[in-house]
């Protein structure tokens, strides 16, 4: 079975006119650019379809339809609203998802990477998260270190076109750096520029929850390098009120999935090559 089964409109037409034939006549449209997890297709007004592209995004549908209902009311952005789960069929390998529709555009570094008022919101977003009961024993973090040997490889990859001593050096710290040793709290997992929709140039929703979990937040701090400027991070940072220890984590997670993201993907795709340049060398910028 292919890892990437193919995927297009008229298998989106036919999982959903079979398994939910009370939205058989209404348009179904492709959502470009997508996601590198998901093809996602407009239905009708209200509703998104979001297959799944590979095996490591199969439990999101069933992860968000049963946790997202739980902690929305207590958050201060919108977050999808799950409706249905489709089931594997025509081929078609994994379990879907059915939302309602978010309305807004994909945040961009240019509309909001030095806005102060973005930092404060995304701050008051994840200290909301945070401070949710972690009632969850299964939605467990993976720690950073399980990505050390991948990411030297990557490291090794592209020194040259990035300064690998210095990436190093990051890296290192960031591994070297106190292990969270509070209690675990709530973590939206894949905190990145791509996951937050603005409406009118303001915040106003964070999606893809397939990463949520339980345990360090470090991750969270992604978010810092990927959309904003040296003085909106600190805005951020201040206002998150986090710890020494945990912001390098947050560095190091910076890193790893920046590289992770530019090695597979930015050879064919310029968006993500700039993307996560700029992450990458963020990360690596003196604090």
């Amino acid at each position: 079975m292919s890892l990437r089964p193919p995927i297009g409109p008229a298998l989106a037409r036919r999982l959903v006119d079979s398994q939910f034939p009370q939205w058989s006549r209404l348009p179904l449209t492709l959502v470009e650019p997508g996601g590198s997890d998901h093809m996602i297709f407009r239905l009708g007004g209200e509703l998104a379809v979001r297959l799944p592209r590979h095996a490591g995004a199969i439990e999101q549908a069933a992860k968000e339809l049963e946790w997202l209902p739980r902690i929305a009311p207590h958050l201060p952005l919108a977050v999808p609203v799950p409706v249905a789960v489709g089931e594997p069929d025509y081929g078609y390998p994994w379990r879907w998802a059915v939302s309602r529709w978010l309305e807004g555009e994909v945040a961009t570094v240019e509309m909001l990477g030095d806005s102060a008022e973005a930092a404060v919101a995304l701050a008051a977003f994840l200290k909301a998260l945070q401070e949710l009961p972690p009632g969850n024993k299964e939605l467990v973090d993976a720690p950073l270190a399980l990505r050390d040997q991948a990411t030297r490889a990557a490291i090794a990859q592209v020194d040259g076109v990035f300064d690998g001593t210095a990436m190093t050096a990051l890296w290192e710290a960031s591994l070297e750096a106190p292990e969270w040793d509070r209690a675990p709290v709530w973590f939206h997992g894949d905190f990145h520029t791509g996951n937050l929709l603005t409406t009118g140039g303001v915040l106003s929703a964070v999606i893809d929850f397939g990463g949520l979990g339980v345990g360090d937040p470090a991750c969270d701090m992604i978010i810092a390098y990927t959309l904003m400027s040296a003085r909106s991070r600190t805005t951020f940072r201040g206002r998150l009120e986090v710890d020494e220890a945990t912001w390098l984590r947050g560095r190091g997670w910076a890193l790893a999935t920046g590289l992770n993201a530019y090695t597979a993907y930015a050879a064919e795709n310029p968006r993500v090559a700039e993307q996560t340049t700029r992450q990458i060398r963020q990360a690596l910028a003196q604090e």
